[in-house]
């Protein structure tokens, strides 16, 4: 009789748990839960590899937060109930960044006085020079030569497209400081190409 209890019960055991050790609705929800993450996310890997990069400024620095900021993001997914799965991952790979800029004792937030020199209007906006990608070597170069701060508002704004109350979701700061924010960027960004386009002229 205890035999046929243990034979029982293992036989019980396996049809509960299966070969692998789990329940089969238990690996059908972990199988669920991948593909609404990998659904929610993988389509905004580019735009987390683009922030990472234009902020670390060194390809392997970026891939690297990145890969740690997906992990993070699936680790915490069970607890994302938005609809903006671009802007959350966008979040964390900013937070990844300064914290990894932090630690390297590199974090620019230079500030610069409110007001804006004004150029001449021969020179193409940064805004139509980012979006149409004209000349990416000179551009990246000014991008590279901006604070932190300027470099991803610059990034999300016009390479992400994202509206004022995403990047101000990303950035945790209010609306209004994003828009300045943009603006002085702008302003320093065509500052530095018109120095340098007047340079090499």
């Amino acid at each position: 009789m205890a035999a046929t209890n243990s034979q029982t019960e293992s036989n019980s055991g396996s049809s509960i748990f299966g070969a692998g050790g789990k329940a089969p609705e238990l690996r059908t929800v972990i199988k669920e839960d991948v593909a609404s993450f990998e659904e929610a996310l993988l389509p905004h890997l580019d735009a987390a590899h683009n922030l990472a990069r234009w902020l670390l400024r060194n390809e392997q620095d970026a891939q690297d937060v990145v890969q740690e900021a997906y992990l993070r993001a699936f680790k915490s997914f069970s607890g994302f109930h938005g609809s903006n799965g671009r802007a959350w991952l966008l979040t964390i790979v900013r937070n990844t960044s300064y914290t990894l800029l932090k630690k390297n004792q590199a974090v620019d937030f230079t500030t610069f006085d409110e007001e804006i020199h004004v150029v001449a209007d021969e020179f193409a906006s940064p805004a139509t020079i980012l979006e149409h990608g004209e000349d990416a070597e000179l551009i990246r170069e000014a991008m590279d030569a901006l604070p932190a701060e300027f470099r991803e508002i610059l990034a999300l704004r016009h390479q992400e497209g994202l509206s004022y109350k995403e990047i101000a979701e990303i950035a945790q700061v209010p609306t209004g400081t994003v828009m300045s924010r943009l603006a002085r960027a702008r302003g320093k960004l065509k500052e530095y190409l018109a120095a340098r386009i007047g340079k090499d002229k």
